[in-house]
């Protein structure tokens, strides 16, 4: 056999041998997409599943702020500044850190007259602190205290569960949610007389950190002796589970 008959014989097996791989592989493509087709086509039902338990909240918000009227700007925001000073002082005298107060709102605004024409008969200087705080134990003492050193506007305070509590619970919520979405599914794949073979997709939905407003619209002004009762009440953790199953 001549060598040119040799070159052609050798590239017709480099060519079948090419033709026979690309025919496998498109083989075997198509099978995996009629698995894939397959499945996705399998009969499905969707449940939800829900949890959530009662819980004391361990975090306190509320608003200690300072109003102060003058003839002047100028002495209205001394004034204000001065005692606004000396409530801080007391909040981080009961051990309050730099974190937990902020301040929330600042501002001087002239207020006027208006019983013949308007006229400026003076300033209002105002500067409020935002604190925020797990020592709810310390609560009754921040409101008293702040009264005490010149704060005349406390707003309203709201409870709420912290970050840190909501993951201690966030699993076994979780595991709860789920056992409720597959209980009822389990009863309802039974009623239709099919089983459930399978998860296709879930999906967790956590619920929102619930608050308990209490409304304190001023400073309470009684007995020095007596404090301010503040009690916390209880808020509600949740988790939630969307899961669909496959069924057959």
């Amino acid at each position: 056999m001549s060598q040119d008959n040799n070159n052609k014989f050798y590239y017709v097996i480099i060519a079948l041998s090419v033709v026979l791989v690309l025919m496998s592989a498109t083989m075997y493509a198509i099978s995996q997409n009629g698995q894939g087709s397959e499945k996705d086509t399998m009969n499905t039902i969707s449940m939800s599943g829900y949890a959530e338990q009662k819980v004391v909240p361990d975090m306190a918000s509320l608003s200690i702020g300072v109003v102060v009227e003058s003839e002047t700007s100028q002495e209205a925001t001394e004034e204000n500044a001065a005692i606004m000073s000396t409530v801080v002082d007391e909040l981080k005298a009961i051990g309050l850190e730099d974190r937990e107060i902020q301040t929330s709102y600042v501002s001087v605004y002239p207020v006027y007259n208006y019983d013949e024409k308007r006229t400026i008969t003076g300033y209002s200087a105002s500067n409020s602190v935002q604190v925020t705080t797990k020592k709810l134990e310390d609560l009754s003492e921040i409101i008293d205290r702040s009264a005490a050193a010149g704060a005349n506007q406390i707003g309203s305070i709201s409870f709420s569960v912290s970050d840190d509590l909501q993951k201690q619970l966030r699993e076994e919520l979780m595991n709860d949610a789920v056992a409720d979405a597959s209980s009822k599914a389990s009863t309802l794949a039974s009623s239709l007389g099919v089983e459930i073979i399978g998860v296709k997709t879930s999906s967790v939905n956590e619920g929102g950190n619930s608050r308990v407003y209490y409304s304190m619209a001023e400073a309470p002004m009684a007995d020095e002796a007596a404090s301010t009762p503040i009690e916390p009440g209880e808020s509600t953790v949740s988790i939630s589970v969307q899961v669909t199953y496959y069924i057959g």
